[in-house]
Protein backbone atom coordinates (compact mmCIF):
# COMPACT_ATOMS: atom_id res chain seq x y z
CA UNK A 1 0.00 0.00 0.00
CA UNK A 2 1.33 3.48 -0.60
CA UNK A 3 0.50 7.02 -0.74
CA UNK A 4 0.68 10.47 -2.68
CA UNK A 5 4.25 10.18 -4.54
CA UNK A 6 5.21 6.71 -3.17
CA UNK A 7 6.89 5.01 -5.53
CA UNK A 8 6.01 1.42 -3.66
CA UNK A 9 3.63 -1.16 -5.51
CA UNK A 10 0.23 -1.19 -4.54
CA UNK A 11 -1.25 -4.18 -2.75
CA UNK A 12 -4.25 -6.24 -4.35
CA UNK A 13 -7.01 -4.48 -2.47
CA UNK A 14 -6.07 -1.62 -2.88
CA UNK A 15 -5.84 -2.13 -6.94
CA UNK A 16 -9.85 -3.81 -6.30
CA UNK A 17 -10.88 -0.49 -4.48
CA UNK A 18 -8.88 1.69 -8.16
CA UNK A 19 -10.55 -0.46 -9.79
CA UNK A 20 -14.05 -0.33 -8.90
CA UNK A 21 -13.92 3.45 -8.36
CA UNK A 22 -13.16 3.84 -12.28
CA UNK A 23 -15.42 1.24 -13.19
CA UNK A 24 -18.13 3.66 -11.87
CA UNK A 25 -17.01 7.24 -13.64
CA UNK A 26 -19.38 6.76 -15.90
CA UNK A 27 -22.32 5.91 -14.07
CA UNK A 28 -21.21 8.59 -11.75
CA UNK A 29 -21.02 11.40 -14.43
CA UNK A 30 -24.60 10.31 -15.73
CA UNK A 31 -25.85 10.48 -12.49
CA UNK A 32 -24.59 13.80 -11.33
CA UNK A 33 -26.10 15.10 -15.01
CA UNK A 34 -29.51 13.63 -14.26
CA UNK A 35 -29.61 14.41 -10.32
CA UNK A 36 -31.92 17.48 -10.07
CA UNK A 37 -34.02 15.34 -12.37
CA UNK A 38 -34.07 11.91 -10.82
CA UNK A 39 -32.42 12.72 -7.03
CA UNK A 40 -30.54 9.73 -6.95
CA UNK A 41 -29.78 9.74 -3.85
CA UNK A 42 -26.03 9.83 -4.05
CA UNK A 43 -25.69 6.30 -4.08
CA UNK A 44 -23.15 6.88 -6.79
CA UNK A 45 -21.09 7.67 -3.60
CA UNK A 46 -21.53 4.81 -1.81
CA UNK A 47 -19.72 1.15 -1.61
CA UNK A 48 -23.46 -0.75 -1.99
CA UNK A 49 -24.03 1.59 -5.11
CA UNK A 50 -21.15 0.18 -7.23
CA UNK A 51 -21.33 -2.34 -9.98
CA UNK A 52 -20.40 -5.50 -8.53
CA UNK A 53 -20.71 -4.67 -4.54
CA UNK A 54 -19.27 -7.58 -2.46
CA UNK A 55 -20.15 -6.71 1.20
CA UNK A 56 -17.24 -8.64 2.47
CA UNK A 57 -15.05 -7.61 -0.03
CA UNK A 58 -15.84 -4.07 1.00
CA UNK A 59 -14.68 -4.98 4.45
CA UNK A 60 -11.42 -6.20 3.33
CA UNK A 61 -10.68 -3.29 1.39
CA UNK A 62 -11.52 -0.68 3.78
CA UNK A 63 -9.26 -2.21 6.49
CA UNK A 64 -6.11 -2.30 3.78
CA UNK A 65 -6.26 1.35 3.47
CA UNK A 66 -7.24 2.80 6.67
CA UNK A 67 -5.30 1.13 9.58
CA UNK A 68 -7.00 2.20 12.46
CA UNK A 69 -6.45 0.33 15.76
CA UNK A 70 -6.93 3.04 18.84
CA UNK A 71 -10.21 4.98 18.88
CA UNK A 72 -9.66 8.10 21.11
CA UNK A 73 -12.67 9.71 22.14
CA UNK A 74 -13.29 13.52 23.93
CA UNK A 75 -15.38 16.01 23.81
CA UNK A 76 -16.04 18.76 20.85
CA UNK A 77 -15.21 21.52 22.65
CA UNK A 78 -12.28 23.18 20.43
CA UNK A 79 -10.09 23.34 23.74
CA UNK A 80 -10.25 19.76 23.42
CA UNK A 81 -9.06 19.15 19.97
CA UNK A 82 -5.27 18.19 20.94
CA UNK A 83 -6.62 15.21 22.75
CA UNK A 84 -6.28 12.52 19.69
CA UNK A 85 -2.49 13.83 19.39
CA UNK A 86 -1.76 13.26 22.83
CA UNK A 87 -3.56 10.22 23.05
CA UNK A 88 -0.95 8.68 20.00
CA UNK A 89 1.90 10.19 21.64
CA UNK A 90 0.99 8.66 25.10
CA UNK A 91 1.00 5.07 23.19
CA UNK A 92 4.10 5.77 21.71
CA UNK A 93 2.92 3.08 18.93
CA UNK A 94 0.24 5.58 17.06
CA UNK A 95 0.22 7.30 13.95
CA UNK A 96 -1.50 10.66 14.19
CA UNK A 97 -2.87 12.64 12.23
CA UNK A 98 -1.29 10.75 9.64
CA UNK A 99 -1.36 11.25 5.32
CA UNK A 100 -3.88 11.04 3.34
CA UNK A 101 -3.31 7.78 0.82
CA UNK A 102 -3.99 9.04 -3.05
CA UNK A 103 -4.20 6.74 -6.10
CA UNK A 104 -2.67 8.53 -9.49
CA UNK A 105 -5.72 10.19 -9.61
CA UNK A 106 -5.69 12.60 -6.47
CA UNK A 107 -8.62 10.48 -5.32
CA UNK A 108 -8.64 9.88 -1.84
CA UNK A 109 -8.63 6.38 -0.76
CA UNK A 110 -7.20 6.08 2.75
CA UNK A 111 -5.14 7.52 5.28
CA UNK A 112 -2.04 6.41 6.99
CA UNK A 113 -3.57 7.15 10.51
CA UNK A 114 -3.98 4.32 13.45
CA UNK A 115 -5.99 6.59 15.54
CA UNK A 116 -9.35 7.70 15.09
CA UNK A 117 -11.08 10.65 16.69
CA UNK A 118 -14.62 9.48 18.33
CA UNK A 119 -16.02 13.41 19.33
CA UNK A 120 -19.07 13.47 21.69
CA UNK A 121 -20.32 15.99 24.43
CA UNK A 122 -18.57 16.04 27.12
CA UNK A 123 -16.23 12.57 25.76
CA UNK A 124 -19.21 10.51 27.13
CA UNK A 125 -19.17 6.90 26.24
CA UNK A 126 -22.87 6.52 26.20
CA UNK A 127 -22.96 8.54 22.86
CA UNK A 128 -19.86 6.39 21.52
CA UNK A 129 -20.94 2.76 21.64
CA UNK A 130 -22.33 2.61 18.52
CA UNK A 131 -19.07 3.98 16.95
CA UNK A 132 -17.14 1.29 18.58
CA UNK A 133 -18.89 -1.36 17.05
CA UNK A 134 -18.76 0.19 13.66
CA UNK A 135 -15.18 0.34 14.51
CA UNK A 136 -14.72 -2.78 15.51
CA UNK A 137 -16.35 -4.13 12.69
CA UNK A 138 -14.41 -1.94 10.08
CA UNK A 139 -10.70 -2.12 11.02
CA UNK A 140 -10.30 -4.33 14.18
CA UNK A 141 -10.04 -2.52 16.98
CA UNK A 142 -7.21 -2.50 19.61
CA UNK A 143 -7.90 0.36 22.15
CA UNK A 144 -10.46 2.49 22.90
CA UNK A 145 -9.25 5.57 25.16
CA UNK A 146 -11.50 7.62 27.09
CA UNK A 147 -10.51 11.09 27.32
CA UNK A 148 -12.53 13.55 29.74
CA UNK A 149 -11.16 17.42 29.95
CA UNK A 150 -10.07 20.28 32.30
CA UNK A 151 -13.02 22.79 32.78
CA UNK A 152 -15.52 20.84 30.24
CA UNK A 153 -18.75 22.19 29.98
CA UNK A 154 -20.08 18.62 31.32
CA UNK A 155 -18.94 19.74 34.80
CA UNK A 156 -21.15 22.73 34.87
CA UNK A 157 -24.69 21.19 34.99
CA UNK A 158 -25.85 18.65 36.83
CA UNK A 159 -28.46 15.65 35.26
CA UNK A 160 -31.34 17.09 37.16
CA UNK A 161 -30.16 20.95 36.51
CA UNK A 162 -30.17 19.87 32.41
CA UNK A 163 -33.77 17.82 33.51
CA UNK A 164 -35.61 20.18 34.75
CA UNK A 165 -34.54 23.01 32.35
CA UNK A 166 -35.23 20.96 29.51
CA UNK A 167 -38.89 20.79 30.96
CA UNK A 168 -39.11 24.27 31.47
CA UNK A 169 -37.41 25.79 27.87
CA UNK A 170 -38.39 22.76 25.69
CA UNK A 171 -41.67 21.78 27.46
CA UNK A 172 -40.54 18.46 27.20
CA UNK A 173 -39.65 15.57 29.80
CA UNK A 174 -36.16 13.85 29.24
CA UNK A 175 -35.31 12.27 33.04
CA UNK A 176 -36.22 9.26 31.32
CA UNK A 177 -34.25 9.64 28.23
CA UNK A 178 -30.49 9.43 29.40
CA UNK A 179 -29.14 7.36 31.76
CA UNK A 180 -28.65 10.42 34.33
CA UNK A 181 -24.62 8.99 35.60
CA UNK A 182 -23.70 9.96 31.80
CA UNK A 183 -25.33 13.17 31.92
CA UNK A 184 -22.41 15.19 33.06
CA UNK A 185 -19.35 15.11 35.06
CA UNK A 186 -18.39 15.98 38.81
CA UNK A 187 -16.14 13.94 39.60
CA UNK A 188 -12.96 12.80 36.80
CA UNK A 189 -12.39 9.55 38.51
CA UNK A 190 -15.88 8.33 38.54
CA UNK A 191 -17.21 9.79 35.50
CA UNK A 192 -14.22 7.97 33.24
CA UNK A 193 -14.44 4.71 36.30
CA UNK A 194 -18.06 4.59 35.26
CA UNK A 195 -17.48 5.05 31.29
CA UNK A 196 -15.07 2.49 30.83
CA UNK A 197 -17.23 0.29 32.82
CA UNK A 198 -19.89 1.09 30.41
CA UNK A 199 -18.09 0.00 27.63
CA UNK A 200 -16.45 -3.01 28.53
CA UNK A 201 -20.08 -3.95 29.57
CA UNK A 202 -21.41 -3.51 26.08
CA UNK A 203 -22.43 -6.06 23.71
CA UNK A 204 -21.15 -4.05 21.03
CA UNK A 205 -17.35 -4.28 22.62
CA UNK A 206 -14.81 -6.75 21.74
CA UNK A 207 -13.72 -8.65 24.73
CA UNK A 208 -10.45 -8.42 24.10
CA UNK A 209 -10.01 -4.96 23.41
CA UNK A 210 -7.69 -2.74 26.12
CA UNK A 211 -9.94 0.04 27.43
CA UNK A 212 -8.39 3.39 29.14
CA UNK A 213 -9.60 6.30 31.11
CA UNK A 214 -7.25 9.50 30.57
CA UNK A 215 -7.79 12.74 32.00
CA UNK A 216 -6.49 15.80 29.96
CA UNK A 217 -5.55 18.99 30.95
CA UNK A 218 -6.51 21.67 27.95
CA UNK A 219 -3.90 23.99 28.72
CA UNK A 220 -0.91 21.72 29.64
CA UNK A 221 -1.68 19.08 26.88
CA UNK A 222 -0.93 16.61 29.60
CA UNK A 223 -2.67 13.25 29.82
CA UNK A 224 -3.22 11.48 33.08
CA UNK A 225 -4.57 7.64 33.73
CA UNK A 226 -7.32 6.87 35.82
CA UNK A 227 -8.24 3.95 34.45
CA UNK A 228 -6.72 0.72 32.41
CA UNK A 229 -8.85 -1.96 31.78
CA UNK A 230 -6.73 -4.95 29.82
CA UNK A 231 -7.10 -8.20 29.39
CA UNK A 232 -5.15 -10.86 30.46
CA UNK A 233 -4.63 -12.14 27.43
CA UNK A 234 -3.62 -8.58 26.16
CA UNK A 235 -1.71 -7.67 28.29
Amino acid sequence: MGHGGSSEEPSPPWNSLCETFLACQESRKVNRENRSQTMSGYTEFTFQGQPGYDEAAAREIIASVIPVRTIAMYCFDPRAAGAAKAVADYFGDEVYPGELILDEAGRKMGSTATVFPLIVGGGRAADALRSITVSQHLFGIERVVVVHHSFCGATSFTAEGITAAWKNEQHTDISSLYDWDGISIADFEKSLNYDVSLIRNSPGTPKRIEIYGLFYDIDSGELTEIVRDVPAEAA
